[in-house]
């Protein structure tokens, strides 16, 4: 297999794995458990793999005699801490706030923008042109999660949409900023590195945070909760992160965001699956109206 194809294979299995994420959220709050207690119970259960991973890297480095690729500059660690903040704490948090208000599948879609926004900041922040294809692409995207949009009002509190929507959109803003970043860290640091320490600093943010505002006795929620916590941690978390980096490292930021289109179909069988959600023709037209502006943002010129 191809070092392209490798990566290929490792983004989808890895945004797929990522989709699962929005399903058991909504699960856990049927369990009446709030936001950033769960988030935390997450972060908690993965913290431990990410240590143990820069523990094992460390040992592996000193044992071989090689230099110590993370003698950075502090530069380079504060723009880790940065991504760190915003890809898997703040990104993460407003996603699970979001989730109190609107469906899942409507979740995947909305945040599925995320692909758009990376073209947007690279284009304010590192000068990368957005080509004519490229901003038809985003326009068409949009079309198709104002349609989803406004289908969503007509079947629900339209307050309560309104605020999940923006909730969601403000993750995918924050997600997209942590793949722009990733895009020129993950060679610096190496992808498992990068990983690692991004991951720490975000189970330390939302650590911090519970502490700071909420009185929720962590020990005393259902027994499904744990578990739930768990899974997401494994298998929506811990295992994805490095399939997603090591996917970023081999195609880079921009060709990475287009395996992204995977996501909220998965997103939304298994809430059909799991959770009874059901959709219309016109939001299931709508998704696939995002899914083809990704594609044509995307596409090869």
């Amino acid at each position: 297999m191809s070092n392209k194809a490798l990566s290929v294979s490792l983004g989808i299995l890895g945004v797929l794995m990522f989709s699962s994420k929005a399903v058991m959220v909504k699960l856990a709050y049927q369990y009446e458990v709030d936001t950033i207690t769960l988030l935390l119970l997450r972060m908690l259960f993965s913290l431990p793999f990410y240590l143990g991973v820069i523990s094992w890297h460390r040992l592996r480095k000193n044992s071989h005699g090689e230099p110590d690729k993370t003698a950075l500059g502090a530069r380079d660690f504060g723009y880790l801490i940065l991504f760190g903040f915003l890809g898997y704490y703040l990104a993460s948090y407003f996603d699970f706030l979001g989730l109190n208000y609107i469906k899942a599948g409507l979740e995947r879609i909305i945040l599925f923008l995320y692909p758009t926004l990376v073209l947007l900041i690279s284009w304010i922040t590192l000068g990368q042109k957005i080509t004519r294809q490229q901003l038809l692409g985003v326009i068409i995207t949009y079309l198709g999660v104002v349609g989803i949009f406004a289908a969503e009002l007509n079947l629900s509190a339209q307050d309560n949409v309104w605020l999940g929507g923006t909730l969601i959109f403000l993750s995918a803003l924050t997600y997209g900023s942590y793949i722009v970043g990733s895009g020129w860290l993950i060679p610096r640091f190496g992808a498992t590195l990068f990983t690692s320490y991004a991951m720490v600093v975000s189970c330390i943010c939302v650590i911090l945070h519970y502490l700071f505002t909420t009185d929720t006795p962590l020990f005393e929620l259902a027994a499904e909760v744990y578990i739930i916590g768990l899974l997401m941690a494994i298998f929506a978390t811990v295992i994805p992160s490095y399939l997603i980096s090591y996917s970023i490292k081999g195609l880079g930021a921009n060709n990475f965001s287009i395996l992204g289109s995977l996501g909220p179909v998965s997103t939304i069988v298994l809430a059909w699956i799991f959770l009874d959600e059901t959709m219309t023709w016109f939001q299931l037209v709508g998704a696939i109206v995002v899914i083809a502006g990704i594609f044509v943002a995307e596409k090869k010129r």
